[in-house]
């Protein structure tokens, strides 16, 4: 199947406003889980993916953490400006620029952009510490659909602070709704704790620390791996062909020490199963990093269409890992950070991943295409139906769970 030529029509399906989980439930574990295994249906508990691993996979999950993106400006005249962050501009490396303390840059997007008219404008942030920050907001240069925005602040606090402070969680568009103080919680994984993503990797959202140790006790390996969710998630496949519709870029990071675990445990014929699409971008995207620097073509960023080039080597696993972490290690890398640009859609062979822990995804989206890719092109649709049909499930972000293995 050419990838390129599928139509989006086909990805999608009915979905009543009232099956949107507005809220996750009270007990994250206690949510449906939809399992899906050889071709068969059959409906569990979440905390019950404890038992349903197999004893030879290894569990990966993305230990990003949401920032409060959103911040809110208001002119002499009233007007409400939104400034939504999506990715850092100066310093680029996150960590950088989180740890800046007068003054970083971001690109971002603008609510109410023409109303916009002074150079700068300010907001007073008060911080947890109790001490006061002026917060000024100027434009400094329009990036495509967005803005690059500098920031600078007063006093001697990082932009972790100041962001921390004055701005809130970015709940997904869909919920229709204003973000509440509990969604400072609940749009958090357990186990989140590097700065980054503008939305949740929501299928971890279902992982209570009991359900982490009792993975562990049953000697399943647990790794972590960085991938900072854009707002581009969200983004609907608004062109015909998938070929036309333009995938964001989102950043990785994974430790050299984690690379080697994956490829050892991969190399003996064990599994991996990844928590959400987030997880498996980031895994089968070190499969063609790989591939690309063994054939001296990495550039920084997996190329969108590239699992599918004709150039591309169609390296094994093992020859792939292996060319990623010689070069890692040739240039004295502790970690890879990298960006991913790549789409997984029906055509896509699967290469590290091999069992998936996801939510219910949106109609006519990349993630609906990378889930048919994964169970087959004509096994998505059964699963949802399932799902619709059966009452009680809870679709999208705060909703319920899939375990698939094909």
């Amino acid at each position: 199947m050419n990838p390129q030529a599928i139509n989006i029509d086909a990805y999608d399906y009915p979905l009543p406003q009232q099956r949107i989980a507005q809220h996750p439930l009270a007990q994250r574990d206690a949510c449906r889980l939809l399992v899906y295994h050889a071709g068969q249906i059959a409906d569990a508990r979440f905390r019950d993916i404890v038992e349903l691993l197999p004893a030879d996979t290894a569990l990966v999950y993305n230990d990003t953490r949401v920032i409060n993106a959103r911040l809110h400006f208001r002119r002499a005249t009233g007007a409400l400006i939104e400034i939504f962050c999506l990715e850092p501009a100066a310093p680029a490396d996150y960590a950088q620029n989180f740890a800046q303390t007068a003054s970083t840059q971001w690109i971002c997007l603008v609510g109410n952009l023409k109303k916009w008219k002074e150079e700068s404008l300010q907001a007073q942030i008060t911080l947890s510490s109790g001490e006061v920050s002026t917060l000024t907001a100027t434009r400094v240069g329009a990036h495509g659909n967005a803005w690059v925005v500098r920031f600078d602040w007063t006093g001697n606090h990082t932009f972790a602070d100041i962001i921390g402070a004055a701005g809130e969680i970015p709940i997904p568009p869909y919920l229709n709704r204003n973000t509440e103080e509990c969604d400072s919680s609940d749009y958090q994984t357990v186990y989140s704790h590097i700065d980054g993503s503008v939305a949740a990797p929501t299928a971890g959202l279902h992982f209570t620390d009991e359900v982490l140790q009792a993975i562990s006790g049953r000697g399943i390996p647990r790794w972590q791996v960085t991938l900072h969710v854009g707002a581009g998630t969200f983004q609907p496949v608004k062109s015909e062909l998938i070929g036309d519709h333009p995938m964001h870029s989102e950043f990785i990071a994974v430790p050299l020490t984690t690379i080697r675990h994956i490829a050892d445990h991969l190399a003996t014929g064990r599994t991996i199963t990844a928590v959400g699409t987030t997880s498996v971008r980031t895994l089968e995207s070190l499969y063609h990093i790989g591939c690309l620097m063994a054939t001296d073509r990495w550039t920084g960023e997996v190329p969108q269409w590239y699992p599918y080039a004709p150039e591309h080597p169609q390296l094994c696993v093992s020859e792939a890992f292996d060319a990623l972490i010689r070069r890692l290690e040739s240039d004295g890398m502790s970690a890879l950070v990298a960006a991913t640009r790549i789409i997984i859609a029906p055509g896509y062979q699967y290469r590290v991943v091999s069992g998936m822990i996801t939510n219910f995804h949106q109609p006519r989206s990349t993630l609906l295409l990378l889930v048919s890719a994964f169970v087959g092109d004509a096994n998505w649709r059964p699963i949802y139906d399932h799902a619709l049909a059966t009452e009680g499930y809870r679709f999208l972000s705060y909703g319920d769970a899939c375990y698939l293995r094909p």
